[in-house]
């Protein structure tokens, strides 16, 4: 172990601290010295390696498929840039890497593998979805007792857990290839991803264009029958009952809101 002094205000002392931490070529803060009063410009730039390493392998804990995908050496190295394009601003490392699939956007160097921002957009949906609070078991038997046109017409309140990741790439078949052992190759068509979690561990499930119409619009509180007219539009033989089931079957709706109780 080891410490530094600096003799600086604190205001400055933080500023200038955290803009030389991430930025190899920036020479240590003004006043930084070590236990005997020298200048503590090898002591920083160890300390500034150590916080590099410590998120880049934070990253990789956080970005499993992606570093998969990438090979340990490309993802190494992208993610040093982008910890040091995005330093951490907050103490929940668990939430730490949200800027990624940005950055991957506009990250020319890869622009021909146009998938990855999704990949990362799916890894952190999940990683959310893992830290969100549960939500209480919905009665399924109110569903017995409320007429079809009076269900139709209600909204439902989802779990906090639950994400959906759209895209326009085989999201669920990439997923899928790179965590299980003998799984098929991704198929040459458009997945989006329903993330539900039903106890604790998230689950990502493959949704057409029919159902992630449906539960985009569910998601956004319009009532049942909306969101059925805008699934028929990609689909007219969508199956209503099936996504209501999968709903209600991995503890991902909160509430039913009928129109009496909507008002």
């Amino acid at each position: 172990m080891f410490w530094l002094r600096i003799k600086t205000t604190i205001p400055a002392r933080q500023r200038a601290f955290r803009a030389a931490l991430l930025d190899p070529k920036a020479p240590a803060p003004a006043g930084l010295q070590d236990g005997a009063g020298r200048p503590a410009q090898k002591r920083f730039d160890v300390y500034r390696n150590n916080v590099t390493v410590a998120l880049i392998q934070a990253m990789q804990a956080a970005f499993p498929i992606l570093h998969k995908l990438l090979g340990a050496q490309n993802f190494d190295q992208l993610v040093r840039l982008f910890v040091r394009a995005h330093p951490p601003t907050s103490p929940l490392m668990m939430h730490y890497g949200a800027e990624l699939p940005v950055f991957l956007t506009q990250f020319s160097p890869l622009s021909h593998i146009a998938y990855l921002p999704d990949v990362a957009r799916l890894e952190l949906a999940m990683r959310r979805s893992y830290h969100a609070a549960d939500t209480a078991p919905f009665d399924a038997t109110k569903l017995a007792v409320i007429a079809p046109e009076v269900l139709m017409n209600s909204t439902l309140n989802l779990a906090v857990s639950i994400e959906l990741v759209p895209s326009d790439w085989p999201l669920f078949d990439i997923w899928r290839f790179n965590t299980q052992v003998g799984a098929d190759k991704p198929r040459a068509a458009a997945q989006s991803v329903l993330i539900t979690r039903a106890e604790f561990d998230p689950k990502p499930h493959a949704l057409s264009l029919d159902q992630a119409a449906w539960i985009a619009a569910v998601m956004t509180g319009k009532p049942l029958v909306a969101a059925q007219e805008e699934a028929c539009t990609h689909n007219p033989d969508f199956d209503f009952g099936r996504m209501l089931t999968l709903l209600i079957q991995t503890n991902s709706v909160a509430n039913l809101n009928t129109p009496k109780e909507q008002k």
